[in-house]
């Protein structure tokens, strides 16, 4: 067996290993509590942007 054979296979048996202790509700989770810190960035930016060209510096 070859060293990349080796490597190879670690890393598949690492990301199965992974992947079966990840649930789908931990996959949402993430994938929502991204989307509401992606839309409150937004919101923030552009609330601070209005209210630069407002004058109030």
């Amino acid at each position: 067996m070859k060293l990349n054979d080796i490597r190879i296979s670690t890393i598949g048996g690492t990301i199965c290993s992974i992947w079966a202790s990840i649930s789908l509700g931990d996959v949402l989770q993430t994938i929502l509590t991204a989307a509401l810190g992606t839309l409150a960035s937004f919101v923030t930016s552009r609330l601070l942007g209005q209210w630069n060209r407002r004058g109030h510096k």
